[in-house]
């Protein structure tokens, strides 16, 4: 990887040149144009499926370019934005430079980057008054579907309480597929997005790499597609434990899932209903949750045991080098956490045929298990809950499998970590018991099925 200091005096500006939309068919298809100067272009598309409309939607498309740029302008970190695409009150710009420097925290951490420095990151655009679009949209729901156990969880409960909904989902898996199809979304709202291979080439030659906030990005094509097929309600399933952070760097948290959180939804409801459609209604369905209380309801579904995957490493490509393996690796942190806090909940024989194995028996997890629990370990970067949870799902589980012969990691808990745990039983009941009062189902979540 090429130092950071060497690329940004190389490309001292990144440019979002221009973005166009046209109807192909029955879909739109979006393009835009970044540079990295000197010479170094890139034109990524987007293509909505089967759209009803595209009148209004000039600002969004312009939006959604701003957002899909972060992953061209990380390749060399360049000090300056410049927009020419369009244009953006001060205010705005203030609140991009904000998203970028908290919802690229990670990608500064693992590549060692100053983001406090003096003129790290200048933004330079146009000045515009608001181009907010008012629109009556109907009232209903889209909700966003990835692999996962939150959003199965968000759709299952809507469609046991016959609310209308459809789903939405960018590029879709086979697994994907099979989950819309069963909780009978007919038209579901399908958009494909190509990343341009040049960036792959880029981090293949030792260019930048590293995360971006997704869920900003799929927020505000949400938004896009929202108004393109007549939805006001917008339901992520982004839950309670992605407020807290992973670890401090340069004095300030670094949040793997900056844009799951509660401040960053606050922030894009804002900025949604000032900046871009005044009727809109972003917002997370299972924010009052921890992940493993929407593990406990998750659990009440059996019929999408075979089908959930929340393992990111299934997916990875490592830019462009490998295919993917689309089934639980069994040796990441995210497959851990899944596994530790749905297992209370669950048979033994359950839990193995989802994983294919029992992950409390092997012993290289430990590292992870320990990063998952203990307060002085760095939080494992990547979508887990709170270490407080982790804590409590390790201890449900040792309280299941209290036996004379434990699992490895279980053991190790139970030698470990439990003796130096006060009061573990004592907090663990009172825990329990608040969530048990909620019957599972937390009442924001009622008042939302009864509109």
């Amino acid at each position: 990887m090429m130092k950071i200091n060497i690329l940004r005096k190389r490309h001292p500006r990144f440019v979002y040149k221009k973005y166009s939309y046209k109807v192909s068919g029955k879909d739109l298809v979006v393009s835009f144009l970044f540079e990295i100067e000197p010479g170094i272009r890139f034109n990524p598309k987007i293509t909505i499926k089967n759209i009803k409309r595209k009148a209004g939607i000039d600002n969004l498309v312009f939006h959604l370019g701003l957002i899909e740029m972060l992953s061209y302008w990380k390749a060399a970190c360049s000090p300056e934005i410049v927009i020419k695409a369009g244009c953006l009150t001060k205010k705005q710009v203030s609140w991009w430079h904000d998203l970028i420097i908290k919802g690229m925290g990670q990608f500064f951490y693992e590549n060692k980057i100053n983001f406090k420095k003096k003129n790290f990151l200048k933004i330079t655009c146009g000045k515009a008054k608001t181009a907010l679009l008012k629109s009556t949209l109907k009232k209903r729901t889209l909700i966003p579907v990835g692999d996962g156990k939150d959003s199965l969880t968000t759709l299952e409960i809507f469609r046991q309480h016959k609310k209308s909904f459809n789903c939405f989902s960018l590029n879709p898996t086979a697994i994907t597929k099979k989950i819309i199809k069963k909780v009978g979304s007919k038209n579901p709202v399908i958009v494909s997005r190509t990343i341009d291979r040049k960036l792959l080439a880029l981090n293949q030659a030792g260019y930048l790499n590293g995360h971006t906030p997704f869920s900003a990005y799929l927020a505000f094509l949400s938004v896009l597609c929202a108004v393109i097929f007549d939805y006001r309600y917008i339901a992520f399933s982004n839950e309670r434990s992605a407020n807290e952070g992973n670890v401090k760097y340069l004095g300030k948290i670094i949040n793997h899932q900056y844009s799951k959180t509660f401040a960053f939804e606050k922030k894009f409801r804002n900025y949604c209903q000032k900046y871009l459609v005044s009727n809109i209604e972003y917002f997370s369905f299972a924010r009052p949750l921890y992940e493993i209380q929407i593990a406990k309801i998750f659990a009440g579904f059996p019929q999408y045991f075979p089908l959930f995957l929340s393992c990111n490493e299934a997916r990875k490509t490592d830019s462009g080098r490998k295919k993917t393996i689309n089934k639980w690796c069994g040796n990441c942190s995210k497959c851990l956490f899944v596994f530790a806090i749905l297992y209370p909940f669950v048979t033994k024989k359950e839990i193995v045929n989802i994983f294919g194995k029992n992950l409390f028996q092997e012993k290289k997890l430990l590292p992870i298990m320990r990063e998952l629990i203990e307060a002085d370990k760095v939080k494992p970067l990547e979508c887990v809950g709170t270490k407080k949870e982790s804590l409590l799902a390790f201890y449900l589980n040792w309280q299941k499998e209290k036996k004379i012969e434990l699992p490895f990691l279980l053991d190790y808990f139970a030698k470990n970590i439990l003796p130096q745990q006060r009061n573990l039983d004592k907090k663990a009941k009172i825990m329990l018991n608040s969530w048990n009062k909620q019957n599972n189902l937390p009442p924001e979540f009622i008042k939302l099925l009864k509109e």
